[in-house]
């Protein structure tokens, strides 16, 4: 994030905890909080604040509403979710905006998307909500694959793994995703895509 580094790892430690970002750099602190403003417990998911050394604060460029909501007290967030481990090092889960509200329950598609990249058929994938006249918002997957294979498979194999509140309603398999440059998914792109779409009425 270009508000301010926080944390710092080495190969060796990555290869120990595949997936951290590491632990916290000397006079910064990392905080993960509830949606309450509550400290969650070690090794439990939350929106991940980080306090700068020093009492340093950032004020972002004539937006005095995105600073306000970006400070909490002493720490602020860029909307990233993740989790501590017992032994201090902190990893990334999801961006808290991209949650999907699902009938009133959270759901992280970063989670679902994990899953689908284990499956040997599958190149790339995007999980996000899209519009449900009951339950608010239900999740859709857009999925690339390098076989054949068809998204009732897909949903069958999600549906092993994880609860069936998290597999998505529907699943779309195309040639290939969009992508910036570097080669991120346009999540962004896909969902908004999909939202204008739908005629569902929220």
């Amino acid at each position: 994030m270009s508000e301010g580094g926080a944390t710092k790892i080495s190969m060796d430690e990555w290869l120990a905890r595949p997936g951290s970002v590491g632990t916290t750099w000397p006079g910064v602190e990392v905080r993960i909080l509830d949606d309450d403003g509550n400290e969650v417990a070690t090794g439990e998911p939350g929106l991940i604040y980080v306090m700068p050394p020093g009492g340093a604060r950032f004020h972002y460029h004539e937006d005095a509403d995105k600073t306000d909501r970006a400070w909490r007290d002493d720490a602020f967030t860029v909307g990233d979710v993740g989790f501590v481990d017992a032994d201090g090092y902190l990893f990334l889960t999801d961006r808290a905006a991209d949650m999907v509200i699902r009938g009133g329950v959270n759901i992280y598609p970063r989670e679902i998307e994990d899953v689908l990249y284990t499956h040997p058929a599958v190149v790339d994938c995007a999980v996000f909500g899209v519009p449900d006249e009951r339950l608010g918002e239900q999740l859709m997957a857009v999925v690339e694959v390098r076989d054949d294979t068809d998204a009732e498979g897909l949903r069958a194999f999600v549906r092993e793994h994880l609860a069936d509140f998290k597999v998505p309603a529907s699943i779309e398999i195309i040639d290939e995703l969009p992508r910036q440059p570097n080669g991120k998914v346009l999540k962004r792109v896909l969902r908004e895509q999909h939202w204008k779409g739908s005629d569902a009425k929220i």
